[in-house]
């Protein structure tokens, strides 16, 4: 605010201070000038008091030297009054006490007042200019700084370094190229280039505003490079997102034997968290240690670089060392707990920061607010974080209100998200694409191309933007508004980056246009790891395997396969169960890393892609070396035990995780409560529910409620089922549903499956699933009028029935089978195989159920339909190519049926082969004429 200077009659003569020379005046003047020297701004002020207490005045030396201090500790009151003092003596008019009047309004932001005091000035020198350009600057007044310069010039006044400076920097902020470059022909002319560090410094500065290249030019001309301008070219690499010349720049200074100070070694720092290089990263560590330039802004950094390095061990030692912790580096710590997934970790450093009674300000709200997504009691905490943004006035912060948006958003809330994005008072493009992504993330698509219609009105979107708006079209229905977007980005000048390039190609290609897609990931020339990581994503989540695979081959001779794309393709290993691939890639990944200690995500990874393809042991051979295991370690093998039908050794490792101080989380319970499931242990799924609640706090989900569901069911135990789905806090789902239906038709109850499908195709009219579950309890129980009806809807729906298929994987290569398949080169061999395994094992006492057939004809087509099935085409494949006594591992994508699962057990006991299946749901391990489920599943 812009304060008018004037002066009350009663401080126009103050009588009692004297501006003479006297033995205690000169007192007074010497503590002043020692005390400048020290930089100790305090302590020239209580001088100052005690001088006026005293009846004196500082001489025209000393009192610019007050002046000045009063505007770096922003004293405007006591500058004001001062200048006041002085303002009927001789010193008014001293040219020093002028212009120190002038620098001091200008640094308090009084622009106003310095120009009235700067235009009184009946002399003027260029230290005066300079005072008022520089004041200018100070207050973004760019362009009043450089209309002063001109002054100045026509005064025939010859600018100096510190006027250049300035006027750099004024160039630098409005990209006044063309006035920067007469600036620096006018250094050159003057003899100020390479003369002057701090001109040089300001020349490199200003070219890196445009270009880093020009930049270099002038660094390479500087006869005497100073640790000053190295920071500055280095820096300006960092600003410019080139981390590696950046580096090199670093490397160079130090071999070159240029001093390095806390500046250098801050931003060496942050170029080799950015660029990936962690050895460097901590070299550059050693010598912080070394020569002692260890201060909060580097602990801090040092922080941020090991956490993206996911070495959270390291960045809890660096907060440990710093005695008194301000509320920067406890928001350093917070992040870094939160992004490494340590919410109960992250929890309790927060109560340790309130202990230590560091207020929260608007960065650790910033922190916090997305966090509240993975509690329990998330929005209690949202709207407690809320209100504090109240409470220290941030509630309309810009980044405070955005994560506002976004939290509210995660947590499903959308109409008080919609309610703070409306009541902002400044609408960017930030603020655009949080709210843009919040209706994204709710699947509320179109009201989200309805905000981005209304944003391109008003803010002109980037390339998040549009990245963030082309990932709502995932179907064949949004293809003509996807080529719309594109059109936008082609015509528009946006940017087509790495980002932008990989959101157009998935949408095209999960719009159904992949010749489009492929084409433009194929001309990009700048493919980086994101850009093959996405397609490669994009192809699993299409089930295009065979497409991932070879795009995968062709990764590894490009760019270097990052930690993503190896979770990525272990993914792909795990759908298709192909335990040889997801082996190899198990030993790339130890040459790669050395230890998956340091990458708990990809220790995880390779325990669940072991238990999934069925060798629990390996999985469990991960889990037990790992030193250090966080939930996500626990939820893995729990399920993995799960899966297989080993509930006791499921609840045994829930039992160690809780004695180890690890809090279950809503996964953990999802999977116990599943493994209770799949080994038919009621009682204890009872019990572990009711602890879930009553001794852990967690509140049951749906999810929670459909394990209860087909616990109760599965059991027979139907009514008692029911109940549960008629006494729920919430509308049942789909899921709750499905879990019901599929226990009717093991205890033949038609009446309650009718039932509940009614309840299923509301929620889910378009999923044919669903009709096939009921036809196939009708068909079960001879209803075939029924199964008829049932079909017919679903074909007069345009429906398509999901197609069951089995595979099985021989020298890495999958092998797929469906009902009656003779699509394989070797099917002759494999169907004489199988006619060979059927009669055997009716001589032992097989004998196949027709119910399992769910067409209504004679038995003998039957039987044919039943002989067929893709588990026994795969089985008798398996046998004919899996050499000696080696298991066989099947995998089916929906429920492996009554029938084949009794085929499984007598051929296992025919050719004394394990025979491992892996259905929909669970493993079925058949030895000797038995299955690991023990026939409940």
């Amino acid at each position: 605010m812009e304060i008018p200077l004037s002066l009350s009659p009663n401080l126009q003569k103050p009588p009692h201070l004297i501006p003479t020379q006297t033995h205690e005046s000169n007192h007074f003047n010497s503590l002043i000038k020692h005390h400048t020297k020290l930089k100790d701004d305090h302590a020239i002020l209580d001088t100052y008091t005690r001088m006026e207490s005293s009846g004196f005045l500082p001489d025209n030396t000393t009192l610019p030297l007050v002046l000045k201090a009063c505007g770096r500790l922003q004293a405007v009151e006591r500058g004001k009054k001062l200048h006041n003092a002085v303002f009927h003596t001789g010193l008014v008019s001293d040219i020093r006490v002028q212009t120190a009047l002038v620098d001091f309004y200008a640094k308090c932001g009084m622009l106003v007042n310095a120009r009235k005091v700067f235009d009184e000035m009946s002399e003027r020198d260029v230290v005066s200019w300079n005072a008022m350009i520089s004041g200018y600057v100070v207050c973004s007044e760019y362009r009043q700084a450089l209309g002063l310069f001109s002054r100045m010039q026509n005064g025939n006044l010859k600018a100096n370094s510190v006027t250049v400076v300035e006027l750099l920097r004024a160039c630098g902020e409005l990209l006044e190229l063309r006035l920067g470059k007469a600036i620096h022909g006018y250094c050159l002319r003057h003899g100020l280039f390479n003369s002057n560090p701090h001109v040089d410094s300001s020349l490199i500065g200003f070219y890196l505003k445009f270009d880093p290249s020009i930049a270099a030019l002038v660094f390479e001309k500087l006869d005497a490079r100073n640790t000053v301008s190295w920071n500055t070219m280095i820096s300006g690499y960092v600003n410019h997102g080139d981390y590696l010349k950046s580096i090199q720049l670093f490397i160079s200074m130090f071999t070159e034997g240029f001093k390095c100070d806390s500046v250098t070694m801050l931003v060496a720092i942050q170029a080799c968290a950015e660029h990936g290089n962690l050895e460097l990263g901590m070299q550059v560590h050693q010598l912080v240690i070394k020569f002692g330039y260890s201060n909060i802004r580097i602990t801090t950094a040092l922080m941020n670089m090991y956490n993206k390095f996911a070495d959270l061990r390291s960045s809890y030692e660096l907060f440990n060392s710093i005695p008194t912790k301000d509320v920067v580096l406890w928001n350093s710590i917070l992040s870094c707990s939160i992004e490494s997934g340590l919410i109960d970790e992250s929890i309790r450093l927060l109560t340790d920061m309130q202990l230590d009674e560091i207020r929260m300000n608007e960065r650790t709200l910033v922190i916090l607010l997305p966090l509240c997504a993975h509690l329990c009691n998330g929005l209690v905490n949202g709207k407690s974080l809320h209100a504090y943004a109240f409470k220290i006035s941030k509630e309309k912060n810009a980044h405070v209100t955005n994560s506002l948006v976004n939290m509210y958003a995660l947590l499903n809330r959308v109409e008080d998200a919609t309610r703070i994005f409306t009541q902002m008072q400044v609408l960017d493009v930030i603020s655009y694409n949080v709210f843009i992504s919040g209706l994204i993330h709710n699947n509320l698509k179109v009201e989200a191309c309805e905000v981005f219609v209304q944003m391109l009105e008003k803010v002109k979107p980037n390339s998040q933007t549009l990245t963030l708006i082309l990932a709502a079209f995932d179907s064949g229905e949004f293809l003509n508004v996807g080529r719309s977007i594109h059109g936008y980005v082609m015509t528009s000048g946006v940017q087509i980056d790495a980002s932008l390039n990989t959101a157009l190609t998935e949408m095209y290609i999960n719009c159904e246009d992949e010749e489009t897609g492929i084409g433009l990931f194929e001309n990009y020339c700048d493919k980086d790891s994101i850009s093959w990581n996405s397609l490669l994503s994009t192809y699993i989540k299409n089930n295009q395997e065979h497409n991932a695979l070879i795009l995968f081959q062709r990764m590894i001779s490009n760019v270097k396969p990052t930690l993503v794309t190896i979770i990525n393709v272990l993914s792909l290993y795990t759908h298709l169960s192909n335990l040889p691939q997801g082996r190899c890639l198990h030993a790339y990944t130890l040459r790669r890393f050395s230890s998956l200690e340091r990458e708990l995500s990809l220790a995880n990874a390779f325990i669940t892609m072991y238990a999934r393809c069925g060798s629990l042991e390996y999985a469990e051979k991960i889990f037990n070396r790992l030193r250090e295991k966080d939930i996500v370690s626990w939820n893995a093998m729990i399920a993995g035990y799960g899966m297989h039908g080993c509930g006791d050794d499921a609840m045994l490792t829930f039992s160690k995780m809780v004695n180890e101080g690890v809090k279950p989380s809503r996964v953990t319970f999802v999977s116990a409560l599943s493994a209770c499931s799949h080994s038919g242990m009621i009682r204890k799924g009872l019990i572990l529910f009711q602890s879930m609640v009553q001794d852990f706090g967690v509140t049951p989900e749906l999810v929670h409620y459909a394990c209860l569901v087909d616990i109760l069911a599965r059991g027979g135990l139907l009514n008692e089922a029911k109940n549960v789905i008629d006494t729920m806090p919430m509308a049942p789902d789909a899921s709750i549903w499905r879990a019901l239906i599929g226990a009717c038709r093991i205890y033949s109850d038609t009446h309650m499956a009718k039932s509940a499908f009614e309840h299923l195709i509301e929620l889910e009219p378009t999923n044919a699933g669903n009709y096939v579950l009921l036809s196939n309890i009708y068909a079960a129980n001879g209803l075939w009028s029924e199964v008829k009806n049932l079909r017919l809807i679903v074909k007069n729906k345009g429906l398509k029935k999901p197609s069951g298929r089995s595979w099985i994987v021989i020298k890495s290569k999958v092998h797929f089978f469906a009902a009656g398949d003779k699509t394989h080169p070797q099917s002759e061999t494999i169907y004489k195989r199988l006619t060979f395994l059927l009669t055997s094992i009716t001589e032992m006492g097989y004998v196949p159920d027709l119910s399992w057939v769910l067409h209504d004809e004679d038995d003998e087509r039957k039987l044919a339909r039943l002989s067929s099935h893709s588990e026994k085409l795969a089985i008798a494949f398996g046998l004919i190519s899996v050499n000696g006594g080696s298991p066989i591992l099947i995998t089916k994508n929906l429920r492996i049926c009554g029938d084949c699962h009794e085929f499984s057990k007598y051929v296992s006991k025919l050719t004394k082969r394990t025979i491992s299946v892996r259905d929909a749901s669970r493993y079925h391990h058949f030895v000797d004429g038995s299955c690991s489920c023990k026939d409940y599943w």
